[in-house]
């Protein structure tokens, strides 16, 4: 088991605990025995989503009892005629193997999907599991999103296979078997102040009210640094200096790894790319307090990121003048 000592184990989707067994998934044999045995786990996904139950007659809503993933049993042979992959190798917990199960192949609406539970995305069901769950979650929907997407070698086309448990597909080509490993994209997140005041932009998607952090991808060549430095010049116009990093956040929608910073602006006048923001403002202190306290339905004033993103991390350790 990993213990994070650092301001990463406060993030959402952080914290599932298992022990990926890194060596020992190498090994078929071990592999096999873990598959085989009646204590392994089992959870179960259809096309990126989570299969859920509804939840029991006197559970509240929102309770974090009230719906769990499904899990299949370890004895019952059709799921695993029905994965459209073997099983992907998770970790160990104890002497307890966790794996997840691939089940997109069946037609929406199958019996045996109906039997276990309704498909859910992640970002809904997150806030109704424990924060371990979530990180589980979030680690299964980044790996067989990887498996979705890479079915076929980068280098001369042929089918990839895969090894390792699920994680590395081999190319089947004799004269290439190239190995790729699951990818992870690289992504600064940044919020940008002034001392008293923080900058934060919209984009056409967002709900109503809804501003957030600045944010980009990590190009070749580049530091972090000077990935937050580029991004913010390229989407507000502004300069900054004093790039602080605070701390990263899995991010499987599809494939991304949050780098946490904050940054403190040398110039304030905005000049908003409009291609990539819809708008970009300065936001004084209070009022950025003042929406960390809403909740309910927008009624058209400013909202800031939910709990589950590094946004709103970044934007309440800015609040308590952790910056």
């Amino acid at each position: 088991m990993v213990i994070m000592t650092n301001r990463s184990q406060k993030n959402f989707y952080t914290g599932a605990g298992l022990d990926r067994a890194t060596v020992a998934r190498k090994q078929a044999d071990w592999l096999a025995q873990r598959l085989a045995a009646p204590e392994s786990r089992f959870l179960a996904v259809w096309r990126g989503q989570f299969l859920v139950a509804s939840p029991p007659q006197g559970v509240p809503d929102g309770a974090e009892t009230a719906v769990r993933p499904a899990y299949l049993d370890p004895g019952s042979p059709w799921w695993r005629e029905a994965a459209t992959l073997a099983p992907a190798f998770l970790g160990v917990e104890g002497d307890i193997a966790h794996f997840a199960v691939d089940l997109s192949g069946l037609e929406e609406g199958h019996p045996d999907l109906l039997g276990l539970g309704t498909p859910t995305e992640l970002r809904t069901l997150a806030h109704q599991v424990d924060r371990s769950t979530a990180s589980l979650l979030a680690y299964v929907r980044g790996l067989l999103g990887w498996h979705q997407r890479h079915r076929f070698c980068g280098v001369c086309g042929t089918v990839t296979e895969v090894i390792e448990g699920g994680h590395v597909r081999r190319c089947t080509n004799p004269d290439c078997k190239t190995l790729h490993f699951p990818r992870t994209d690289p992504a600064v997140i940044m919020l940008v102040h002034d001392g008293d005041r923080c900058v934060m932009g919209r984009q056409a998607r967002f709900g109503q009210g809804m501003y957030s952090t600045l944010a980009g991808f990590v190009e070749p060549g580049e530091s972090l640094e000077e990935a937050v430095a580029r991004e913010v010049m390229e989407e507000a116009g502004i300069q900054v200096t004093d790039v602080r990093y605070q701390s990263s956040q899995p991010w499987p929608f599809p494939s991304s790894l949050m780098l946490g910073f904050h940054a403190r602006a040398v110039t304030t006048e905005l000049k908003v790319d409009l291609e990539e923001l819809e708008d970009a403002r300065w936001f004084s202190r209070d009022e950025v307090y003042q929406a960390s306290l809403r909740s309910g339905p927008p009624d058209g004033s400013l909202r800031i990121p939910p709990g589950d993103s590094i946004a709103r991390r970044l934007i309440e350790d800015w609040l308590e003048g952790e910056v």
